[in-house]
């Protein structure tokens, strides 16, 4: 695990002040603290900041090099297959025991295509002096991210934005189409980012840079096959040994491991499966917990843990520690991080890192295999459809008529949007559903998205879109930055490649049945956890932001939410601002989330774009 950069010059010799180059490292440092490497050469200058999970007691930092050719390799992730690797290639001089070393031997043998057989989750860089070629890569699911700008035959790259804006040349604009897209799901989609000019890598592609041309994209895989063959006979035995293999081999490292736990089904099964391979007394579980009841999830962490004889640690956040913590987030990220989410996972990732150096997390479990409550709010919007329509208006007046609280996703909230777009085309009430609730658009990218999923069950299709946006674009972000900022390294075996696979392949009856979610899974945690456990209700790590908007934000939200900042922004049309705080404050709508949207990508623009 590590932060990587570098800058290439394609048509002539690089010639850049090192002060840029250690700028660029210095911003990285907080995702490797234990050593750096840099390796150059005349059109060229890759680097890394390293975080030792494996081999640490090595002498040697990454970048690696081939002496003969020069082609040198640098790395953020870890490679789950590298033993795999030394073993195929057993004549190659290997100086340490890094997983990342055996990429070089797989390239030299095969090219741009090597990544195809590389298992983990990374963010790789390749610099080939032979065809004076860059190549980028992300791992399958976009677990490590990377980022890249192209201007006047130069290429920069690096794991996190603000690696870049050092570099002369590159002017701090807003994309105006990632701006759509971050008001009408909270992050940018398909390689965009906010800064016009910066781009981010797509998972499961390898981009090739070249003197020639512009770059050549290659996508390596994707998440659903073209056609889907039906599932196993006995499903339970499957995805039973599937996560086994996947918990197993991301259990790997020369580093203690730890697990976030929630009390939910998910983290409480990663655990189960990990107490198998790692004795229970040294897999310390994470939780966090808040002083409003409802959002607070210490006691059910708490009983999971109990029952499987894990240690558990608890950290309370406070609303205070809260702001303190988004701020910290906005001024340390160059990327708005809209999921408020960030914010307890960072201050858990702090207390976690101070006993352990990898956490396991249940990124990709709701995605897969339906466990968010929109999967049954479209079967039920099926049945709301069908009423008559003078139910269905009392039914709404009914629903309005309640009073909005500050409550962890109150049923009530959710029964008002189910009902209010129920009747809506499919895709639209997704959005709708999913969405900031700031705008109803979806740019040719997202409707992109949601066209790819063409082909696939109803239910399977809009969780497929889920993988493909909320998931790659939010949810893996947010975990990233989080437990980065802290330097702990972050792993979700639910989004191992079979896994995955596997997924898509189970009918939408294995997955949402009615009002019930995640019904194969659940069938497969009741053979290591109690059905209390497994059937705990979906509860989410959520923030009190209604009440952080009250009280400890308020002068935030106030010099932030300013109408005529956004209307210079051409954003949001005249006065909706001001309507949106109006509204929400008095208690008369709950706009929590695009105000929250708004609050950060506010204080992101000040901080980082100077507007």
């Amino acid at each position: 695990m590590c932060g990587i950069y570098g800058i290439v010059q394609f048509d002539r010799p690089l010639n850049l002040a090192r002060p840029i180059l250690d700028s660029m490292a210095a911003s990285l440092a907080h995702r490797g603290p234990d050593g750096c490497g840099r390796h150059q050469d005349p059109y060229a200058t890759i680097g890394n900041t390293l975080l030792r999970i494996n081999d640490p007691h090595s002498s040697r930092n990454q970048p690696f090099c081939h002496e003969a050719s020069g082609v040198a390799v640098v790395c953020n992730g870890e490679i789950y297959n590298a033993a795999a690797l030394r073993a195929r290639f057993a004549d190659y001089p290997f100086k340490t025991r890094s997983d990342v070393e055996p990429l070089l031997p797989l390239f030299l043998e095969l090219g741009p295509q090597a990544f195809t057989d590389v298992d983990g989750m990374f963010a790789c860089a390749v610099w080939d002096p032979r065809s004076r070629s860059l190549l980028l890569t992300r791992d399958r699911a976009g677990e490590k991210p990377l980022f890249f700008t192209l201007q006047e035959g130069r290429c920069a790259f690096g794991s996190e934005i603000q690696a870049l804006l050092a570099i002369p040349g590159l002017t701090k604009r807003l994309n105006a189409s990632a701006v759509n897209d971050v008001l009408t799901f909270g992050y940018a989609l398909k390689g965009e980012t906010l800064i016009e000019g910066v781009s981010s890598v797509e998972p499961g592609t390898i981009v090739v840079f070249g003197p020639h041309g512009a770059p050549a994209v290659h996508r390596y895989w994707h998440p659903w096959p073209p056609e889907v063959p039906p599932p196993p006979r006995r499903p339970e035995q499957e995805l039973d040994r599937l996560l086994n293999t996947a918990v197993a081999k991301q259990l790997t490292a020369d580093v203690p491991v730890g697990v976030f736990s929630s009390g939910g089904v998910d983290s409480a099964l990663l655990t189960a499966l990990a107490s198998a391979h790692v004795s229970p007394s040294n897999l310390p579980t994470f939780s966090v917990g808040f002083a409003e009841p409802s959002y607070d999830e210490r006691r059910a962490a708490a009983a999971v843990a109990e029952h499987l004889g894990t240690p558990p640690v608890q950290v309370v956040a406070t609303n205070s520690d809260l702001a303190a913590q988004l701020h910290g987030v906005v001024t340390r990220c160059a990327e708005p991080i809209i999921d408020p989410a960030v914010l307890p996972t960072a201050i858990l990732a702090r207390e976690a890192r101070k006993t352990v150096g990898v956490i396991l997390s249940g990124e990709g479990a709701d995605e897969l295999f339906g466990g968010y409550p929109t999967y049954p709010g479209h079967v039920a919007s099926q049945w709301l459809g069908a009423l008559p329509h003078a139910l269905q208006w009392l039914l709404t007046r009914g629903l309005d008529a309640l009073p909005n609280t500050d409550a962890k996703v109150a049923k009530r909230w959710l029964a008002k949007r189910l009902v209010a777009e129920a009747t809506s085309p499919a895709f639209a009430r997704h959005v709708a559903w999913f969405g900031r609730q700031l705008r109803t658009s979806v740019s040719e990218r997202g409707q992109h998205l949601w066209d790819e999923t063409a082909g696939l069950e109803p239910l399977t299709r809009f969780m497929a879109f889920d993988y493909s946006t909320y998931l790659r674009e939010g949810l893996l972000p947010k975990v990233d930055r989080a437990t980065m900022l802290a330097s702990l390294e972050a792993r979700a075996p639910f989004l191992d490649p079979e896994v995955t696979r596997f997924a898509f392949t189970l009918p939408d009856n294995l997955k949402v049945r009615g009002l019930r979610t995640k019904v194969l899974l659940k069938r497969t945690a009741v053979r290591y956890l109690p059905r209390h456990v497994v059937h705990r209700r979906k509860r989410g790590l959520s923030v009190p932001i209604n009440q952080l908007m009250r009280h400890e934000l308020r002068r935030e939200y106030d010099q932030h939410l300013r109408e005529e900042r956004f209307e210079d922004w051409d954003l949001l049309p005249p006065g909706r601002v001001g309507e949106l705080v109006s509204e929400h404050r008095s208690r008369r709508a709950d706009h929590g989330r695009a105000l929250w949207t708004l609050l950060v990508l506010g204080m992101w623009t000040e901080h980082w774009m100077g507007v």
